[in-house]
């Protein structure tokens, strides 16, 4: 009996651990182009950081990504997480 009670507590402490959600720190990059017209800025690149499980850091990043225009100068950032 006491050899499966010493078995019971290591199991339960693993499946508690495992069952967890971890929260780590991740970046979320963000490209900015532009098109439609000639002289309008390179792409550009932003940066920051999330601190989240993995699952809601990528929803967190992605809801920033968004394509708009305006008469023939169109906006596209695409947010992705690393």
């Amino acid at each position: 009996m006491k050899y499966c009670n010493m078995l019971v507590l290591p199991v339960l402490l693993l499946m508690i651990i495992g069952m967890s959600s971890c929260v780590r720190d991740y970046i979320c990059q963000c490209e900015v182009k532009y098109s439609g017209q000639p002289g309008l800025p390179d792409s550009s690149v932003k940066s920051y950081p999330v601190r989240d499980t993995k699952k809601k850091a990528k929803a967190i990043c992605e809801q920033n990504s968004f394509s708009a225009e305006d008469g023939e100068i169109k906006t596209e950032e695409t947010c992705r997480l690393y």
